[in-house]
This record gives C-alpha cells, sequence and structure tokens, in this order.
C-alpha cells in the first residue's frame, strides 16, 4: 500500500511540474508574459535575416531570476518548425525570402523566483511577414547547379523557365560573412545572348560558410520571381578527370591496375574512385564489374582466362571530407592487350551485339584491402 501511495505522489508531482512548464505559470502565482516588440530586420544578406525582441516590462523588476528565449522559426526547405534557447535578445537564421517568414517567441524564466523551476509563458509573440515581392509567377530559373571545379573555381549555371517573357534578363548577387556587402557575378556566362551563368573564376569564395545567392531578373511584363539559394562550396566539388590506367604485374605476379592523382587542389586523401571493368572472354561474351576504392590503385584483379580487358576510372570527395560532390567524368578506357581494335570500337558491342553483360554486379572491396 505504502508503495502505491508514494507512485502516486510522484506522478501528481511530476503531473504538476509539466503542468507548470506548459500553462507557463509558477505553483506561487507568478505570470511570465511573452517579449514585446518583435522585430524582423533584413540587412540585405539575401535570406540571412536578424530576429530581436525585448523582454516584457513585467519582468522587469525581476532581478533575482535568468530571463531566456525560446525562439521558433519555420523552415520552409524542412517543411518545419525549428527552435532554440538564448539568453540573448536576438537571434540570426536563413530564410526564403519568395515566401512567408514566421517567427514566434516565448519568455523563460528560471531561478529563486521560480524554485529552481522553468517557467515559460503562456503564450508566445508571433510576427508572420510576406514577400516584399513576388514576380511573374512561373518565371524562376531552372536547374540552378554550382560545380567547385578541381577546388580551383566555381561555375553556377541555369535554364531559364519556359514561361519567361522573351528577351528576359537575369542577376545574380551572392554575399557571405566576409563580405561587407552583397555583391553581383564578377562575370556572366552568356549562351545565344543571354545570361545562363556566372563564372567565379578569380573571386574568393570561402569553404565551410554559407554562401547565399539570389538570382532574380526583369521583363518588360515586369520581375522575375526570384530564387534564392544557400549553399557552402566544399560539397560541391567535382574532381577532374583521371588521364591514365596502368596495368602490371606486382611482386607476387598478381596484376595491378594503378593511376594518376587527378589535376587540381582537391587533396588526395579525400578522394575515393569508383573503377569498372570490362572484360571480354574467349568465347567473346562480355562482364562488367564495378569497383570502389580510396587506394589509387587495384589488386587481385580476376583477368585470367580472359581475351581482353579494359579499365575506366572516376573519383569523388569522400563523407570525411565533404558531406556531398558531384563524381568526375569518366577517364577513357584502357584496355590489354591495346592492339585489339580501338576503345571505341570495342566498347560499342556492348550495344552491337548479344552478350552476357553483368552491370549489377557490385563487387565491394574492403577500402584498399580487398575483402
Amino acid at each position: 500500500m505504502m508503495e502505491r501511495t508514494n507512485w502516486h505522489i510522484y506522478r501528481a508531482s511530476l503531473m504538476l511540474l509539466i503542468l507548470c512548464w506548459t500553462q507557463s505559470r509558477q505553483c506561487n502565482g507568478l505570470t511570465v508574459d511573452p517579449p514585446e516588440d518583435l522585430t524582423i530586420i533584413d540587412p540585405g544578406h539575401l535570406g540571412l535575416l536578424k530576429i530581436q525582441w525585448r523582454p516584457p516590462t513585467s519582468l522587469s523588476n525581476i532581478i533575482d531570476c535568468q530571463k531566456m528565449f525560446r525562439v521558433e522559426y519555420f523552415s520552409t526547405d524542412e517543411n518545419a518548425w525549428n527552435a532554440i534557447q538564448t539568453v540573448k535578445m536576438s537571434y540570426i537564421a536563413q530564410f526564403d525570402l519568395t515566401k512567408d517568414i514566421r517567427v514566434r517567441v516565448y519568455t523563460l524564466l528560471r531561478g529563486p523566483c521560480t524554485n529552481g523551476s522553468v517557467v515559460k509563458s503562456a503564450t508566445y509573440t508571433e510576427r508572420v511577414q510576406k514577400p516584399a515581392s513576388t514576380g511573374l509567377v512561373g518565371t524562376t530559373v531552372q536547374d540552378f547547379t554550382c560545380i567547385f571545379h578541381m577546388m580551383e573555381y566555381v561555375l553556377c549555371t541555369w535554364k531559364p523557365s519556359l514561361k519567361q517573357p522573351a528577351n528576359s534578363h537575369h542577376n545574380l548577387f551572392f554575399w557571405h560573412a566576409e563580405l561587407e556587402q552583397t555583391e553581383e557575378c564578377p562575370k556572366y556566362i552568356i549562351s545565344h545572348g543571354f545570361r545562363r551563368g556566372c563564372n567565379f573564376t578569380g573571386k574568393y569564395l570561402p569553404d565551410f560558410t554559407d554562401i547565399n545567392i539570389c538570382v532574380n531578373g526583369s521583363s518588360a511584363e515586369g520581375p522575375l520571381k526570384p530564387t534564392f539559394i544557400s549553399l557552402q562550396i566544399q560539397n560541391l566539388v567535382k574532381p577532374a578527370t583521371t588521364k591514365a590506367l596502368h596495368l602490371h604485374a606486382g611482386p607476387d605476379r598478381q596484376q595491378v591496375l594503378h593511376w594518376e592523382r587527378p589535376a587540381g587542389r582537391v587533396p588526395v586523401h579525400c578522394l575515393e574512385w569508383e573503377v569498372e571493368h570490362d572484360q571480354e572472354g574467349s568465347d567473346g561474351k562480355q562482364l562488367l564489374q564495378q569497383y570502389f576504392t580510396k587506394q589509387m590503385s587495384l589488386t587481385e584483379l580476376s583477368i585470367q582466362g580472359t581475351e581482353r580487358n579494359c579499365f575506366r576510372a572516376r573519383s569523388k570527395l569522400q563523407k570525411y571530407c565533404a558531406n556531398d560532390g558531384f563524381w568526375s567524368d569518366w577517364s577513357q578506357w584502357t584496355c590489354y592487350p591495346a592492339n585489339k581494335g580501338s576503345n571505341k570500337t570495342q566498347l560499342a558491342k556492348h550495344k552491337g551485339k548479344q552478350v552476357d553483360l553483368c552491370v549489377n554486379k557490385w563487387i565491394m572491396r574492403k577500402w584498399g584491402t580487398g575483402m
């Protein structure tokens, strides 16, 4: 009976604690009001906005408790609310300026005046800010892509919307934390007389830093709908093409395939490779195998009893150096023996005759050592 009574007391205490949080009311009757003067300031950084507020006037005489704030803002990219807790009276967050900006802030109080518990305001202060200008419907650019080629230069490209008016004019602006103000594309990529991209060659862009980009435009019928993008260039790297692959016998007469480091500034320890191995047997049948490795070589290749072996490789930044990236272009096929027709002629047989082609056979190798 005593254990059951203690359990009921524990449950009642827990429910009372939850009630003090959810109803934002301390058990001694203290009520916490939400913040005041919530404002959203746009410093012109292409979506990076400053949210600021003041503590409620009703708490101005309370000095024995710490005032904190819970900031909630809606991310249209994630389609979800994000939340942070801070003792400051401002917060900076990234938004899509073509969509509604929704922010709400609660007051939190903790300290001797609340017996050490956290008391949250029953209501929040909210601000919803509409887009300043949406532009012509359906005129946002399409297929916007940025690539950090060989870690040497960045190219961004886009395609026009099918609904945009004729003779429309595009502009690209960008900003990052090391710039005092927004800048325009240093050199546009022109195609058929129209801007279809931006060449950042020679323009410093920091890695591991958000770079905010806006592509907007104008036409005789009105402004085009802008596109806002936030990216980090280390996640956009495309390595150079691997130039040459070599096959030779190792010390134990095992066949070893190796290749040279691609050109550019990509650290070799950041690269992983995919290698395709095309085999032709004495019966004329072909087999395609794939290998993955972090080394610039492959061993334990199964090439016995084959008439001809062809290899090609491509590379990409591995996950320990970047969250994402692009595969390089494939290298040219290197075949052994090399005198049995041209590479293109040999590999065209995949399309020109009946072959046993195992394109779904993935041979995963332990990085550098085999399975």
